[in-house]
């Protein structure tokens, strides 16, 4: 890794590094009686081991010119392996949480351990953790493909990829020592979300920097979700965090915003944080892993486009469905739900896209597990973007609000669509990264498949049953005119279905450990001798590969 950075590069990661350094131990020493000296310290050590981790091969040889006519992939590998790392710690402790649903003493006595920090430290870690570093990964190698450009240097590549593993390990760091926002999706403090900013400015500039150094003249389609992805995130990001801190010395902040101002902020920034974040993003993927795979050209390209305007419109203004029958104002809640049912236009035009691009391959979907998985995706997509648009109803959403039927709904789409078509994309770009035939098993794809698959549905189906059936026992009432039934009711009534949920998330998290097992033998497969001559940086010959829109 650090061999294929010129001798300037070494130069300037051992400089970054030593920033970053120094600002660790300036905010050690600041808080060392709060618990963010814990994280200057880490963040102090992270720069003191790259400085060593360079340091190490600094005489090496530099690399040749022979490089640049291959594209930089070394950071969609270690983008990779960090995303299935990152996927089978955030499924185990998220079925850890589902359990403790089921039997509350498994926090085994330490607060640390408790439902409150330990569910955001579930859900930073397969959102940020597993699903970001899917999506930096496969942005870096789809971009290179789509433009026939290589990336604008090797080092910031490194450095967004770090530098944001470093902000997900301060944040499930910073729950379990109660440091939070109590934002959801939002939930690290201001001095790591400042960290976040500096990563993010830095990848979109290399997304724009390697698009006007491209040598395709058309802007495909990925790009443009990655790029929406990346560009509403920071402003999202930017905005909702906004915040006060007590001192530079402590972890604590307020935000600028507050009452029915900050609770329209917060669900502005978390509806978006799933269009753009949730959606966009995976989006790219599907429509570069899904016709490559298939070997079927997109369906319809101008319908890709149509359906990006719409949904990147349709999009901002549904986040205030999340805010029905609060202090929000009437006209505004109508608002986010007469867009929340405009956008199953653009969604379902996206996931009937995927599915027709099908047409003709569906033989390969019947008997190749990994484009089954993106299948599968799409179809979960339409679904999950019917359902939401239908509880953003306000009548619907009477019923549906703060039950578990939410918390089925989002599954469906974080479990049947964003897991299935990351991991369907992680084994399609496997053996292309590492130069192999195919994965280490085909057998073991299926499993995991069929793994993921049960537990989605048993998952979802349980909480469907489940949120229901609480909406109805709340808003019973008896001859008298009061409450049929107490909320200890109602608790007891869904056992059955959490110890269902936690089943079904024990089937998703083996299939999670079954994929890391395959991905890593496949890794530790000898290579193929030959590489892909239409895998170059070079402008596109008649008879080289197409992109997947041709």
């Amino acid at each position: 890794m650090i061999a294929q950075l010129t001798l300037s590069e070494r130069q300037q990661a051992i400089l970054i590094s030593l920033v970053v350094a120094i600002c660790g131990l300036m905010l050690g020493l600041a808080g060392r009686n709060d618990p963010i000296g814990i994280h200057g310290g880490l963040i102090f050590l992270a720069g003191v081991l790259t400085i060593f981790l360079i340091g190490r091969d600094y005489f090496a040889p530099e690399p040749s010119d022979d490089r640049l006519t291959r594209y930089y992939d070394d950071p969609s590998k270690v983008g990779i392996v960090l995303a299935i790392a990152w996927a089978v710690f955030g499924l185990a402790i998220g079925d850890w949480v589902a359990w403790q649903l089921v039997n509350p003493d498994l926090t085994f006595g330490g607060g640390w351990s408790s439902f409150g920090r330990l569910r955001p430290v579930h859900t930073t870690s397969v959102i940020f953790g597993f699903g970001g570093n899917g999506l930096i990964a496969t942005s870096f190698y789809v971009l290179q493909r789509t433009s026939r450009a290589r990336l604008p240097d090797q080092l910031s590549p490194w450095f967004v990829l770090f530098g944001y593993n470093l902000f997900c390990l301060l944040a499930v760091t910073g729950y379990v020592m109660g440091i939070t926002q109590s934002k959801e999706y939002a939930e690290p403090e201001w001095y790591a979300d400042i960290w976040l900013v500096v990563v993010w400015v830095v990848y979109l500039l290399i997304y724009l920097r390697t698009l006007a150094r491209r040598k395709e003249p058309h802007i495909y389609v990925s790009n443009w979700y990655y790029m929406a992805f990346i560009v509403v995130v920071a402003m999202l990001h930017i905005v909702n965090n906004l915040a006060v801190p007590v001192s530079l010395g402590h972890a604590k902040s307020y935000s600028l915003f507050s009452g029915v101002q900050d609770a329209m902020t917060q669900w502005w920034y978390g509806h978006n944080a799933v269009a753009f974040f949730l959606t966009a993003g995976f989006l790219g993927m599907m429509y570069y892993f899904l016709p490559m795979r298939a070997g079927r050209p997109i369906y319809s390209y101008r319908l890709s486009i149509i359906s990006f305007w719409g949904i990147t419109f349709f999009y901002m203004w549904a986040g205030s469905h999340h805010l029905h029958y609060t202090a929000l104002p009437q006209w505004v809640q109508t608002l986010g739900m007469t867009f929340s049912l405009m956008l199953l236009i653009p969604s379902w035009a996206s996931a009937g896209n995927a599915l027709l691009t099908l047409n003709g391959a569906w033989h390969k979907v019947r008997d190749d597990a990994t484009l089954r998985f993106m299948m599968v995706a799409a179809v979960f997509y339409g679904l999950t973007t019917f359902e939401g648009s239908f509880m953003a109803i306000r009548t619907v959403n009477s019923l549906s609000h703060y039950t578990d039927w939410t918390i089925g709904h989002v599954h469906a789409g974080a479990l049947g669509w964003v897991a299935m078509i990351t991991f369907g994309s992680i084994y399609a770009i496997v053996p292309w990264l590492w130069n192999r035939e195919a994965m280490y098993s085909a057998r073991l794809v299926e499993a995991h498949f069929w793994f993921a698959l049960f537990g989605t549905i048993i998952y979802v189906f349980a909480m469907w049953n489940s949120g229901i059936i609480q909406g109805l026992m709340w808003r019973t009432y008896n001859e008298s005119g009061t409450l049929a039934f107490s909320f200890i009711d109602s608790l007891i009534a869904m056992h059955p279905y959490y110890i269902a949920r936690a089943f079904g998330g024990l089937l998703f998290l083996i299939g999670g450990i079954v994929g890391a097992y395959n991905i890593w033998m496949t890794i530790r497969t000898p290579a193929r001798t030959a590489e892909s001559v239409s895998d170059l940086p070079e402008p596109r010959l008649a008879g080289a590969a197409a992109h997947p829109a041709e």
